[in-house]
């Protein structure tokens, strides 16, 4: 997993359209968001701008995988 950014919103917008019927990821609250290194092909092909931050850290995945199980 990757962490990546895009210059403006609206970039962004588009973006997440292509990463939603793809792929698995994860905004984070700053903006940044995490893919999978698959989806960086795609994004590139599509004309999508966007900037590699470096692969993401232990603690940004372990907040995607911990959810808190709710009794039922």
């Amino acid at each position: 997993m990757v962490t990546i950014t895009f210059p403006d919103r609206e970039m962004e917008k588009k973006a997440i359209g292509i990463l939603l019927r793809n792929f698995s990821g994860r905004i984070l609250k700053n903006g940044e968001h995490i893919v999978p290194e698959q989806a960086l092909e795609a994004l590139a092909l599509k004309g999508i701008k966007f900037t590699v931050k470096g692969q993401s850290t232990y603690e940004q995945l372990t907040t995607v995988r911990d959810i808190d199980s709710v009794a039922v």
